[in-house]
């Protein structure tokens, strides 16, 4: 099995987050110990941003390195364990809101594929970016 970094970048979907992930040096973070659970947004889920959007947060790296560590929480958080929490802390600072009434949903994010293993952690597919509060694109 790969680590986080690894596992995304072999995945083929994660290809923008693992450009951000490494914009925002936050490599050696998901490559570490952990464990790590991250809500991977798919490359879809960054084409729908405004045009110009990513490339402004590529060059503004504190902002980045913020929204990405929103997406990250400390700890193996798998699908069985999101139907028991209703939020989870990330390291970022804040919360996420977990909704598993109709599969699964973060935030405002629904989850394509839950549980993606790795040696550190885990990954869970998301159809949308997410924002720490006060932050908008």
């Amino acid at each position: 099995m790969a680590d986080i970094v690894e596992t995304a970048a072999n995945a083929g979907t994660f290809n923008t987050l693992v450009k951000a992930v490494k914009a925002a040096d936050l490599v050696e973070l998901l490559k570490g110990d952990g464990p790590f659970t991250v809500f991977a947004p798919v490359d879809a889920a960054f084409e729908r941003m405004p045009e110009g959007t990513l490339e402004q947060l590529l060059q503004d790296i504190p902002t980045l390195k913020k929204i990405l560590a929103y997406h990250v929480v400390p700890g193996d958080v798998r699908s069985d364990n999101l139907v028991e929490i209703d939020e989870a802390p990330t390291v970022e600072g804040s919360v996420l809101v977990i909704d598993s009434c109709n599969g699964y949903k973060v935030n405002q994010a629904i989850v394509l594929q839950p549980d993606i293993l790795t040696d550190n952690g885990v990954i869970h597919a998301i159809d949308s970016i997410l924002m720490p509060a006060m932050m908008e694109f």
